[in-house]
């Protein structure tokens, strides 16, 4: 009896309809691994969405801290390769030091890079070579044609000090170049090295003992994010000083907001199969000025009306 009901419930449980379900092939996001997410990269995110991009809907941007330290920047960039992500942007040096470092296979997009090939980062200019491309900063006579413009608003100029970070290679040549542009100009270089926030102080210190005029510096990821306290200082000592939009005297180099907005197209065209050794590196071809008025009425100085007639942008 057992036996007959263990076959009819057999019977009954066949009888049931099998409805095949169809299996839908499985779509995996496309990952974006970023080191250091500060507020310029609103201008990359801004780009990808103009391209149709998403984030969490149709693509996936995977963010580690690294604080501009190195050993941070080779944890983060380890941790995005392991992941995997699909590719990987920086925007400093040490950064893409570090992804180089991580992954010969990965590409990687590099935002205002200094020389990408005396670097280290590629072959060549028009043809990579490698896993990396990306958008250069650096052009033959730029700090010169910048100190020019910095002398011709302060004619009394004669000692600049340059705030840079030895650890970023981009920062070693622009310290180069000043060499070789300083005595052309008359003036004299003070080289004040900043490798983490704690050397800020003592920074101030050795650079006042030789009491520069002005100062300048460039757009390295650690002293960006501490521009302001840069521009206290240099208020509190009546320096002019660029970083122009967190109230610096003026700035002349490249526009870093439309780099960022710019390297969206490149991630684009890899995600797209674009192989990044073929994907030539650019350089800048136009250069901004920007003149803040208001910090030139503060140190007393007076801009001819010839620069300002050159500026692409003049703040009130």
């Amino acid at each position: 009896m057992r036996r007959r009901e263990f076959i009819a419930g057999l019977g009954s449980a066949t009888a049931w309809p099998v409805v095949a379900r169809a299996q839908l092939p499985f779509v995996r996001m496309p990952r974006i691994g970023i080191i250091d997410d500060e507020p310029l990269w609103d201008n990359f995110r801004q780009g990808l969405r103009d391209l149709g991009y998403v984030e969490n809907q149709n693509i996936a941007i995977e963010y580690r801290p690294a604080e501009s330290k190195v050993d941070r920047l080779a944890q983060a960039a380890r941790e995005l390769v392991s992941l995997p992500v699909d590719v990987i942007v920086v925007s400093s040096s040490p950064a893409a030091r570090a992804a180089q470092q991580a992954t010969p296979t990965i590409p990687i997009v590099m935002i205002s890079i200094g020389d990408p090939v005396r670097a280290g980062f590629a072959v060549s200019l028009a043809r990579p070579g490698g896993n990396m491309t990306g958008y250069s900063e650096f052009a033959p006579d730029l700090i010169g044609k910048r100190l020019e413009i910095l002398k011709e608003c302060v004619p009394t100029l004669a000692r600049v000090a340059f705030l840079w970070n030895p650890d970023n290679d981009s920062n070693l040549i622009f310290l180069e170049e000043l060499i070789t542009a300083v005595p052309a100009l008359g003036l004299q270089l003070i080289s004040v090295p900043i490798r983490s926030a704690d050397q800020f102080k003592g920074a101030f210190a050795a650079m006042m003992r030789r009491m520069p005029n002005a100062a300048v510096t460039t757009g390295d990821p650690l002293l960006h994010r501490h521009a302001s306290q840069i521009i206290d200082f240099a208020a509190k000592n009546w320096l002019p000083k660029d970083y122009v939009a967190a109230g610096g005297l003026m700035s002349y180099g490249v526009n870093l907001p439309n780099l960022f907005w710019r390297a969206a197209f490149y991630v684009h065209r890899i995600l797209q199969g674009a192989k990044p050794a073929d994907l030539p590196i650019e350089q800048p071809t136009h250069f901004e000025l920007v003149v803040n008025l208001k910090t030139a009425k503060t140190l007393g100085l007076t801009v001819p009306e010839t620069l300002l007639a050159t500026a692409d942008e003049v703040i009130q």
